[in-house]
């Protein structure tokens, strides 16, 4: 057993293909050389005919995937000051394009002058709020207290709710009384409290 001789690995010659590989490549058709002549084909189309979603897709389509070779801040930073430029110069060009057409359109009648914006803070004054009620207290200078008595149906058992609430309203001359029916509208803030001012005493108190 120990005489037997080492299983001895055969070697076969692994042939050289280095020399073969530039023919292989000479005949076979580089897809490198294909997309260059598509890319140039569409370079010759003008940049500025394509829209910015086109240009957008373009670029997406042109990019193969790999990771950029590493760049130091000031060359990020130079990329990215030309970036802007181009960008600044098409949006010059695309605002200055559409003032020449507005101008056109205007002198040609077809589209009139703007009109005039209302301003920011104007004033808007929309339907104000008007409630009934009686007098409780008019122990205060041109002041009243008003309570509104109001009552609903109950949304799910049918009963009627009452229920009341009190406001301060302003009475400048002091004509309402405690028990008259008065009728207050709603205006802008008075005091601390008062929100509301007296219409009209609809009925005095006996």
């Amino acid at each position: 057993m120990a005489d037997e001789p080492e299983n001895e690995t055969t070697e076969t010659p692994i042939a050289d293909t280095s020399e073969q590989a530039p023919e292989a490549e000479a005949s076979a058709p580089d897809p490198a050389d294909a997309s260059a002549e598509t890319e140039d084909s569409t370079q010759a189309e003008p940049a500025d005919a394509l829209t910015p979603k086109e240009r957008r897709r373009k670029g997406r389509s042109a990019h193969t995937g790999e990771a950029r070779p590493a760049r130091s801040p000031e060359e990020r930073h130079a990329e990215r000051v030309a970036e802007r430029k181009t960008k600044a110069a098409r949006r010059r060009a695309r605002r200055l394009q559409e003032r020449a057409k507005r101008t056109a359109a205007r002198a040609s009648g077809a589209v009139s002058a703007p009109e005039p914006l209302a301003p920011v803070h104007a004033q808007a004054e929309g339907a104000r709020k008007v409630r009934q009620g009686i007098v409780v207290s008019d122990k205060a200078d041109k002041t009243i207290t008003v309570r509104i008595d109001t009552a609903r149906r109950h949304r799910r058992y049918e009963k009627i709710v009452r229920s009341s609430s009190t406001l301060h309203a302003h009475d400048e001359n002091n004509d309402a009384h405690e028990g008259d029916t008065v009728r207050v509208i709603e205006s802008r803030p008075l005091s601390r409290s008062k929100r509301w001012k007296l219409v009209d005493v609809l009925e005095r108190a006996r």
